[in-house]
């Protein structure tokens, strides 16, 4: 009894840090002396993947981000001012105890890092998203996306990168940006988002996953 007790108690540890993990490792996150490197590659990578570029969707893709926004958004889940879904689950306990030096050694580790793409698949979705991508929906008072993300979607100083972001994500934070409280830097998101339909979310999702830049 003794040892299942034990057992049960280190399965909870570890769902409490956000995804478990079976590997025998040096992990320990209370440590503000353990580098970011050592946190990306022992911590953060059994959700993130080793070089930032996740294979589950649920999970979004670091590689070649924008360095400020990740130490923006690594802060909003520290202060649990970041409310969505994702950020509560998995990103509020694993971040809690990050020193701000920890925070820029992770952001600069996984901007580092070279990004993937998805192969393009679903060509008239994907024609649709590239269209809404580079021109907008005047009709409906939705911006050109290119505006602010550049043409190759990679960011800028003020705009995340989202060129070869999960689809699926895409979506989950498109809907997020729609309702607006769940991200409290979402203001000017809302703005873009608020009138796109379903369908119309999907095919941007798809374009923007397919798309490769450096």
């Amino acid at each position: 009894m003794k040892t299942a007790t034990i057992t049960l108690v280190l399965v909870l540890a570890a769902i409490g840090t956000g995804c478990t993990t079976t590997k025998n490792s040096s992990r320990n996150l209370g440590d503000p002396g353990v580098p970011g490197k050592t946190l990306a590659e022992q911590v953060c990578s059994d959700c993130h993947g080793v070089t930032g570029n996740s294979i589950n969707p649920t999970f979004p893709r670091l590689a070649g981000q924008q360095e400020w926004y990740l130490i923006s958004e690594l802060k909003e889940f520290r202060s649990h001012n970041r409310l969505d879904p994702a950020g509560y689950e998995y990103m509020w306990g694993i971040s809690r105890s990050l020193t701000d030096a920890q925070i820029r050694e992770l952001a600069a580790y996984y901007a580092a890092q070279k990004p993937v793409s998805d192969t393009p698949g679903n060509t008239k979705l994907e024609n649709q998203g590239r269209a809404i991508f580079a021109n907008g929906i005047s009709s409906e008072g939705v911006p050109a996306c290119l505006a602010c993300h550049g043409a190759e979607d990679a960011g800028s100083g003020q705009f995340p990168r989202i060129a070869g972001q999960h689809a699926d994500y895409i979506v989950r934070q498109l809907n997020v940006f729609q309702r607006t409280e769940e991200r409290s830097d979402a203001a000017a998101m809302k703005v873009v988002a608020h009138n796109l339909k379903p369908e119309e979310i999907r095919a941007v999702a798809a374009y923007v996953s397919t798309i490769s830049s450096k």
